[in-house]
Formats: C-alpha cells, structure tokens, sequence
C-alpha cells in the first residue's frame, strides 16, 4: 500500500507542511508508504485545455517542460492521495490547482486512473477560509471518482506563522482521526478486516 500527501505552499516548512507530516507519519506507523511532496520549489504550469492528453491517450501531459509528470506518476502509484493548501486569499494555491486541474484533465481523459483511490483533502488558514478551500479540493476528489474519507471535523487547523498550527489540539486531533479512517478504509478496501 502507498500513499503520496502533495503539500500545495510555496513556501517549505509551513503549516500545510506540518499537518501533511503528521498524516505522513500516521500513515507511516501503520505500514503504509507515503511520500510527502512539497510543491515548492517545483513548477506546475496551469492546464490551457488544449485537449492533446485526450487526442494521444497516453496520459501524458502535452507541457513537458514543468515538474507536473513526476507529480502525476506519483498520483498513479498511490492507493492514497492527499492534497493540502494553506489559504492565502479565500481559496488554494495556485500551485496547488495547477496540479490537480492538470492531473484531473489528464486522468480524466485516458480512462480515470484515479478512480477509487483513497483520500482527503486539508486546509489551513490563519483565520477563515478552509471551508471553501476544503470543499474546493474536495470537489477535485468527487470528480476523480474517489473515495473521501471524513473524520470526527473537517481537516482543517489554524495556523498564520511557522508551526502554530502545532497548538491546535482541535485541529491535529482531526488529522489523526482522519489518518485512523484512511488507514481503517485501506485494510477493508484490500479485505483485511471482517
């Protein structure tokens, strides 16, 4: 079993980088491989709709010149994906929807590769916003045809400088539900439990 937690700030270090940690880590005990990527430092150009992935069915991605097609393979490979942004100005990072409209696109046009893997997505905000942000993500895995994992409150924690959101007990307490679920739903998805 594999999962990648794709962490959408332009910034390392961050919040969003912490709460993808403490999945990663959650998920680590329970044997699950995870691979943590960060976005920043990387680029991920926007999809411009040209239709080519859809022409070719290779799932390949026409712009070649970005860091989206180790991303995406990423994706491919895992029975788990995670996608995290922190909120800048009510929704996420352009980083972080670049990729997803992309591999969205791309999935979407060869015969949904990502249909039925496991996921969720999380948010941070110094204030308010992760409720949009939330469902923002959310709707890229109802596209996907994924299956959504909830928690005991939505993935969300409150955090403007490095690692405050380490004093969100509310909001860690939720991650580490949420990490319980997806690790609960992946053993009986591979028939491991009664």
């Amino acid at each position: 079993m594999k999962a990648v937690a794709f962490c959408g700030s332009p910034r390392k270090g961050g919040n969003t980088e912490v709460m993808l940690d403490r999945c990663a880590k959650g998920l680590e005990a329970a044997g699950i491989e995870t691979d943590l990527v960060l976005l920043a430092g990387k680029t991920i150009e926007p999809c411009t709709a040209c239709a080519k992935c859809k022409e070719k069915r290779d799932l390949k991605c026409s712009i070649r010149r970005d860091d989206f097609h180790g991303c995406f393979e990423k994706m491919l490979a895992a029975d788990i994906i995670l996608v995290g942004s922190p909120v800048y100005f009510g929704s996420a990072t352009p980083q972080t929807m670049a990729l997803l409209d992309r591999a969205g696109y791309v999935a979407r046009a060869n015969g949904n590769p990502l249909s039925r893997k496991l996921g969720g997505p999380v948010a941070v905000a110094r204030r308010a916003g992760q409720n949009f942000t939330l469902a923002q993500l959310l709707y890229w895995y109802l596209i996907n045809d994924m299956v959504v994992v909830g928690s005991t409150y939505w993935n969300m924690a409150i955090g403007r400088d490095l690692a405050d959101v380490e004093a969100d007990d509310e909001g860690l307490a939720t991650l580490d539900r949420f990490v319980e679920n997806l690790v609960w739903a992946a053993e009986k998805l591979a028939g491991k439990q009664a």
